[in-house]
């Protein structure tokens, strides 16, 4: 059976500007299967961003639920929210967001260590996730040694080394080169595929659709057209569960 790991509706969000609120989500509907990329769409100011921070728990929208990997993600506290994205959630972000003072490694055994993982486990899972994003050789370099297609390959190799459910990029390719996106969005791809995550992708790169399971397009805070290219996959219900509570 087609796995969903994320099941929100009528999600609305208002900022306050002055004395005036400008409606940033309108009664958003919107899911994503396990073992896809979902890529949503738009210009600038579309609602993109506040969608995928409502989506995992890194800020709460004023109306509507989500259901993510089963549980009601905004009914639980802050704590436990706080808690569900560490156990379940990875995130890469066009800034990176990479601790300038730790090299590779340290990048990515640090998320893990939050996790509960030991220290020489840490070391290991880290290892490997780095090797597995092609950067065995950089395993000691400083995010300042590194350009920036290697800092985004860091970035991933922290997302993914926890086994997250869910994986969450917002604009991960627009301070790269052409050739430096197409390898990350490959690698997010891979994580879909391989891992059975569902990976929800933000951005306005239109040269990163043909890499997309799903193409939803956003404008003034609405979806305007959600197009499936390609089935979500099937997963037996020990498939379904490994996923869901992987380490």
């Amino acid at each position: 059976m087609s796995r969903l790991a994320l099941d929100a509706k009528g999600l609305g969000k208002a900022y306050k500007i002055g004395k005036l609120q400008q409606q940033v989500l309108k009664d958003v509907d919107f899911n994503a299967y396990h073992g896809q990329v979902t890529m949503v769409m738009g210009p600038s100011g579309s609602g993109k961003s506040t969608l995928i921070a409502a989506l995992s728990g890194l800020m709460k929208p004023d109306a509507g639920e989500v259901i993510a990997l089963g549980e009601s993600l905004w009914n639980m506290n802050r704590t436990k929210v706080d808690r569900f994205r560490l156990d379940h959630c990875g995130f890469i972000f066009q800034g990176f967001n990479l601790f300038p003072a730790l090299n590779a490694t340290q990048q990515v055994e640090q998320v893990l260590k939050y996790c509960g993982v030991g220290r020489a486990e840490a070391r290991t899972r880290a290892v490997a996730a780095l090797e597995t994003m092609g950067l065995g050789q950089r395993l000691r370099q400083k995010p300042s040694e590194l350009s920036g297609g290697e800092k985004q390959r860091v970035a991933i190799a922290r997302a993914l080394a926890k086994s997250p459910a869910l994986i969450f990029a917002d604009e991960p390719t627009s301070a790269l080169d052409s050739v430096s996106g197409q390898v990350i969005i490959k690698l997010l791809h891979q994580a879909a595929k391989d891992r059975g995550a569902a990976v929800v992708v933000v951005t306005h790169d239109a040269r990163l659709e043909s890499f997309a399971d799903r193409i939803i397009h956003m404008e003034d805070g609405k979806i305007h057209s959600d197009k499936m290219i390609s089935e979500p996959p099937q997963f037996n219900q020990t498939a379904a569960t490994s996923i869901t509570h992987g380490p």
